[in-house]
């Protein structure tokens, strides 16, 4: 597939102003806004939608009908799950005190902020303004309303951690207070304050 059309489908709505690399996949319906970037070997899935300057960085796949509103940014390898939704309005309305619909001057949207290799599951809702954090994951069908630490699983809602996972998407095994390790991978991690993992050695 060499053919940089051949990676689109035609029912695609893409705007002209958005920047694609040329290796990222976008499937039937999915619709790309203005000035959105979405980095080398993404996946966007059918009838997904990235917003307007919405930044997606390499190695990210956003799973069928996922809505990825502005100005949401993702960082490398990150997972969007089937019908994710990341919401960018704190106070929500449709219309002002007086009743008068309202404008895009009437609001400031905030985004989800997701860092690096992070997974957010299938059917989950992130509401904005929060941070998930490296290598975190969200549970299916999680409502997220605060940040999210590196490494944490978290689940339910309102979302809250269960554990840790590492790198490999597992949970992680507690060998001493305070010590972790991958039972995929074997790469060692240690809780530095509560509520903080960090990896001390890799496989």
């Amino acid at each position: 597939m060499h053919d940089t059309n051949a990676l689109r489908h035609p029912s695609a709505d893409i705007a002209a102003t958005a920047t694609l690399a040329e290796s990222v996949r976008v499937w039937h319906y999915a619709q790309i806004r203005e000035n959105a970037s979405v980095g080398e070997n993404c996946i966007v899935g059918r009838g997904a939608y990235i917003g307007s300057g919405v930044e997606v960085g390499p190695n990210c796949k956003i799973q069928n009908y996922a809505l990825v509103y502005e100005p949401a940014k993702l960082a490398a390898g990150v997972f969007i799950g089937p019908a994710v939704v990341l919401t960018n309005d704190h106070f929500p309305r449709a219309i002002n005190a007086d009743g008068t619909p309202k404008s895009a001057d009437d609001w400031h949207p905030v985004g989800v902020d997701i860092r690096e290799g992070a997974s957010i599951g299938a059917n989950s809702t992130c509401i904005a303004p929060i941070v998930i954090g490296r290598w975190a994951l969200v549970g299916a069908g999680s409502v997220v309303v605060k940040d999210v630490p590196d490494f944490a699983l978290v689940v339910g809602s309102p979302a809250k951690r269960v554990g840790w996972v590492g790198t490999a998407g597992h949970p992680l095994k507690e060998t001493s207070p305070g010590e972790w390790s991958c039972p995929v991978t074997d790469a060692k991690y240690r809780e530095i304050a509560s509520g903080q993992l960090i990896e001390v050695q890799s496989k």
